[in-house]
C-alpha cells in the first residue's frame, strides 16, 4: 500500500489542433479515415469485461454517403440488460473500495492515450459515423473529452477535500463521500461523443458503477473510446456497454429497483417520459434516483440597436450551421433590429453562398450531412413549412440521394411566435424575426417568452447599458449566457455546461456541480472522550 496526501496534475485545457493544409497532423488524420472507411466494424455489448456479440445486428453508415457501411452493432436484449445490471452489482463493492486516486488514475490515463495514438482514430469515427468535419471532431472527441477527464479528476480531488470546517476538543468531524446505493443508467446521444463518454464516467469518478446505452448512431465512436477505457485500465463491469433500441432498453433499466441514478442527454420528450416513469414506480426503487438530464434547446441570438452587424453575422453563420446545426446548444432564432437587418441580410446570403457542403474527408467543406432519414424527413418537413409560411433569405432545399443533405437555410418570420421560432429543429435551419430598433424591450421580453427551453443564449450589443440589460431581463432565459459570441461552444473548467426549463436539471456538466450528484454524503462525528454520567450541569 502506499500513504499520502495525494494531488492530481492541475488540470488545463487540450489544445486544438488546426489540420492546416500541408500539416503532418492532417496527413495523419486522412490516414486514419482511409483505414477506418476501408472497415466495417462488429460493435459488440461490453458485460463484466467480455465482449458480447448477440448476432442481432444494426448497421451504422456514414451519414454523408448513407450507402456505405462502417459497422455492425450488436444489440442487446433483456438478458443482456439483466447481465450488465448484475455485473455492474458485481462490480460495486470493489470499485467503491478502491483509492479515488487509483479510480482517477484510470481516466488521466485513459485522457493520455487520447492525446497520442488514439486521437485520429477517435477524429476519424467521429467523423465518418457522426458527420462532422474534422474541425468539429477535434472539438468534441478529442479536446472536449480529455478536459472532462482531466477537470473532474481535479473536481472529484476538490469534492473529497470538502470537509467540516469545526471539530472541537476532544471530537474529530468527518464527511464521507460514498458513491449511490446502485447502479447509474446512463443514456447518451449520438451528436456529441465527448457526453457520451463524459456521461458514464462522470458517476465512475465518485466511485459508481454504470450500465451505458448510448444512440446506436454514435456507436462506432462511443466503442473506440471503450477500447481506450479498457486499455486505460478500467476494471470489468465497472461500465457496462449496451446496444439497444432506447425505449426498450429503458424501461428494461428503469424497472431495476437498484437504480440509482440517470445520467441523460436527448430529446425533453423522452426525458420527461423516464421521469414519468421512475415517478410511476418511485415505491419500488432501494433509494431515490438521482435523475440528471440535458435536453432540448432552442438558443438565440438577440442583437440591440448598436450591435457590430459584421460580428451578428458571424456568429449566426457559425452557431447556426457548424455540425449541421446538430448541437442543442445551436443558434436557432434570431431577433435582429431593424437598423442592421440589410446589413446583416446581405452578411447572411454572402457567407452561406461560399459555405461548402460535402463529405467530411474533403476538409474544405464546412458542413456534412444530417445524421439519418428520420433526421432528415424532419428538417425536409420544417423546410416545406418555412417556405411556405415564411420569406426564405437563403438555402431552403435537400437532397438524400447519396447522403442525408440539408441546405443550411434561413427564414424570415413576420410572426415572432411562428412554429419556427418556437420548436427545437436540431438542424441547418435558423429562423429570424426583424424587430422595430427602438422596442429594445418588448424584444427582450419576447426572447424570453416564446420558448419553453432555456439553454443557451446571446446578446449582441457595444451599448453597455444594453448589455447589461439583456443580462438581467434573460437571466432565466438561459444556462449559458454569452456577451457578443455565439451561444456554442462551451469549454470544460470555462463555462460550465447546462440550461434550466424545459431543458433540463441543470447540474453543469464539465463542473464540480455534476460530479456532486453521483455521491451521496456521511457525516462522521468520533467523540474520543465519551461522556460516562447521562446527568447534565443543569440538574445539579
Amino acid at each position: 500500500m502506499s500513504a499520502g496526501t495525494y494531488r492530481v496534475p492541475p488540470p488545463v485545457n487540450e489544445p486544438v489542433r488546426g489540420y492546416a493544409p500541408g500539416s503532418a497532423e492532417r496527413a495523419s488524420l486522412q490516414k486514419a479515415l482511409d483505414v477506418a472507411a476501408s472497415e466495417v466494424v462488429e460493435i459488440p455489448c461490453v458485460i463484466d469485461g467480455k465482449h458480447v456479440f448477440t448476432g442481432r445486428t444494426t448497421q451504422v453508415t456514414m451519414p454523408c454517403d448513407h450507402g456505405h457501411v462502417l459497422a455492425n452493432v450488436h444489440m442487446a436484449g433483456p438478458d443482456e440488460v439483466a447481465a450488465a445490471v448484475a455485473s455492474a452489482e458485481k462490480a460495486r463493492a470493489g470499485w467503491a473500495a478502491l483509492p479515488w486516486e487509483e479510480r482517477v488514475a484510470v481516466f488521466l490515463r485513459a485522457a493520455a492515450l487520447l492525446t497520442g495514438p488514439w486521437r485520429d482514430r477517435v477524429n476519424a469515427a467521429t467523423m465518418l459515423g457522426q458527420g462532422k468535419t474534422c474541425h468539429q471532431a477535434e472539438i468534441d472527441s478529442a479536446c472536449e473529452l480529455i478536459d472532462f477527464w482531466r477537470f473532474n479528476a481535479h473536481y472529484a480531488q476538490q469534492i473529497l477535500s470538502e470537509q467540516p470546517p469545526v471539530s472541537p476538543t476532544g471530537t474529530w468531524n468527518r464527511l464521507d463521500h460514498r458513491p449511490l446505493d446502485g447502479f447509474v443508467l446512463a443514456i447518451t446521444p449520438f451528436n456529441f461523443t465527448s457526453i457520451g463518454l463524459n456521461l458514464p464516467t462522470a458517476p465512475a469518478f465518485m466511485g459508481n458503477t454504470v450500465v451505458w446505452k448510448p444512440a446506436t448512431t454514435s456507436a462506432l465512436s462511443c466503442w473506440t473510446l471503450f477500447r481506450v477505457l479498457e486499455a486505460a485500465g478500467l476494471p470489468p463491469g465497472v461500465i457496462n456497454l449496451v446496444h439497444g433500441a432506447g425505449a426498450q432498453i429503458g424501461n428494461l433499466l428503469l424497472e431495476r429497483p437498484e437504480l440509482a441514478g440517470l445520467h441523460f442527454t436527448g430529446s425533453t420528450g423522452v426525458f420527461q417520459g423516464m421521469w414519468k416513469t421512475v415517478g410511476e414506480r418511485i415505491a419500488s426503487y432501494a433509494q431515490y434516483p438521482r435523475l440528471v438530464g440535458e435536453t432540448g434547446g432552442k438558443d438565440f441570438i438577440v442583437a440591440h440597436r448598436s450591435a457590430d452587424a459584421h460580428a451578428l453575422s458571424t456568429a449566426i453563420l457559425r452557431g447556426a450551421f457548424e455540425f449541421q446545426g446538430q448541437k442543442c446548444s445551436a443558434a436557432s432564432r434570431m431577433y435582429v433590429p431593424s437598423n442592421l437587418w440589410p446589413e446583416v441580410r446581405e452578411r447572411l446570403v454572402a457567407g452561406l453562398a461560399e459555405m461548402k457542403m460535402g463529405d467530411v474527408r474533403d476538409f474544405s467543406n464546412f458542413l456534412g450531412a444530417v445524421i439519418d432519414r428520420r433526421a432528415f424527413k424532419k428538417h425536409t418537413e420544417y423546410l416545406e413549412l418555412g417556405r411556405s409560411t415564411a420569406e426564405t433569405v437563403s438555402g431552403g432545399t435537400s437532397d438524400d440521394s447519396r447522403g442525408w443533405f440539408v441546405q443550411p437555410t434561413v427564414f424570415r418570420v413576420d410572426d415572432p411566435k411562428h412554429r419556427l421560432m418556437q420548436e427545437e429543429i436540431f438542424g441547418p435551419i435558423a429562423s429570424l424575426f426583424v424587430y422595430d430598433e427602438a422596442r429594445w424591450d418588448e424584444a427582450l421580453q419576447l426572447v424570453d417568452s416564446t420558448s419553453p427551453y432555456a439553454l443557451t443564449g446571446a446578446v449582441f450589443a457595444t451599448d453597455r447599458v444594453a448589455v447589461h440589460q439583456a443580462t438581467e431581463a434573460l437571466r432565466g432565459a438561459a444556462g449559458n449566457f454569452y456577451v457578443n459570441d455565439k451561444p456554442t461552444g462551451a469549454v470544460v473548467g470555462q463555462q460550465p455546461f447546462g440550461g434550466g426549463r424545459a431543458s433540463g436539471t441543470n447540474d453543469k456538466a464539465g463542473s464540480l456541480l455534476n460530479l456532486l450528484r453521483w455521491t451521496s454524503p456521511r457525516a462522521i462525528k468520533e467523540t474520543f472522550d465519551p461522556p460516562t454520567d447521562w446527568r447534565y450541569p443543569f440538574l445539579g
